[in-house]
């Protein structure tokens, strides 16, 4: 967490996240110029500027994938999550590792005195209506202008001035961004570039992305046909040991609120799933010395009663608990943010 809009303090699980992030991307950058070196030397400027250009193109591309796939992937399996720490400078790293392409396009069409044919491209307008011969390279500087500008508000300021809400919706822009870049390629490398890899790699990222979408929106569904019949009925969630202890478990009151009912040990507390930073999945995190933790950014709140622990004042609403039967049951009816609400077990129901 942070006061004032400081920076998180880092911890060896940040650095180790974006350590490994920038290792990957430099190994991936370096063995595919290093392969293409060694099958097709290049002979000139611009064949160097070429391999460079394919190399963080397709490095943007493939990180583009992978973040895409990050959410539906924790909703499949938790073990997952610790991907979703520090996703936004994976975010940040994708526009650094687009604009190299991008400004290598650039480097390529002036080492060979052509920039008056790359405007010309561009402001072909009688071209945008063709599909082959469409200028590519304009569906490309849409896409680095969205990553642009979702790298440049990923500051909790941002976030504080536009609200969560907005925020959030305009950050869902990367997937306009990707969707951009997949014609980009295909407008553009597939027309010129007959390799089969090409129109595999994008084919399967396609395929990827999607099939992870619907598994993780199957997983949501039944999670969301879950609950009480009226607003007033209490939810089953099930005996004590179906709550992971340190961890949640999520149920859906009618109206599609979703409910992080979490487990310390014999202490029981429901809360609202949505973190008061970014609207973040709280019952997909953890308890950590004794407060629950967002698994995106680690903000965190008492299990008892939904605060920020001092000198933070975020509050969230609660829910009350209860056991009936063996089992655990919350009430749907939300409580005002900060109210006490969690349950102590005896310890032969824990």
């Amino acid at each position: 967490m942070s006061v004032g809009f400081q920076a998180v303090q880092w911890n060896r699980a940040k650095l180790v996240y974006d350590g490994i992030l920038l290792a990957a991307v430099a190994f991936y950058i370096a063995a595919f110029m290093g392969v293409g070196i060694s099958l097709h030397p290049p002979k000139s400027q611009p064949e160097w500027i070429d391999l460079r250009i394919r190399a963080f193109g397709t490095c943007a591309f493939l990180m583009l994938t992978i973040i895409l796939s990050i959410g539906p992937l924790c909703r499949l399996d938790r073990r997952f999550l610790p991907l979703l720490y520090n996703r936004r400078h994976f975010g940040v790293l994708i526009f650094f590792v687009a604009l190299v392409h991008a400004l290598s396009m650039v480097q390529w069409f002036y080492v060979q005195d052509a920039m008056p044919s790359l405007v010309t491209e561009l402001m072909n307008m009688p071209a945008y209506g063709k599909f082959i011969g469409f200028p590519f390279k304009t569906l490309g500087i849409a896409a680095l202008l969205i990553l642009l500008l979702m790298a440049a508000t990923s500051h909790d300021y941002w976030l504080n001035l536009l609200g969560p809400p907005v925020w959030k919706a305009l950050h869902m822009a990367v997937y306009v961004a990707y969707g951009l870049v997949v014609l980009h390629v295909a407008l553009g490398a597939l027309q010129t570039n007959r390799h089969p890899l090409i129109p595999v790699m994008l084919a399967s990222s396609l395929l990827i992305v999607a099939t992870l979408h619907l598994l993780a929106g199957w997983r949501e569904r039944a999670v969301d046909r879950g609950g009480g019949v009226d607003s007033e009925s209490w939810l089953a969630v099930g005996p004590p040991s179906s709550i992971p202890d340190k961890g949640a478990k999520i149920v859906a009151a009618p109206g599609g609120e979703r409910i992080a009912v979490y487990r310390d040990g014999r202490q029981i507390g429901a809360l609202t799933n949505l973190c008061a930073h970014q609207n973040g999945p709280l019952g997909e995190g953890r308890i950590i010395d004794g407060l629950v933790t967002c698994p995106w950014h680690g903000y965190q709140y008492r299990l008892e009663d939904g605060c920020a622990p001092p000198p933070f004042t975020e509050k969230l609403v609660t829910y009350r608990v209860r056991v009936k039967g063996g089992g655990i049951e919350v009430d749907p009816r939300p409580l005002p943010p900060g109210t006490p609400a969690a349950i102590t077990l005896p310890p032969e129901q824990s």
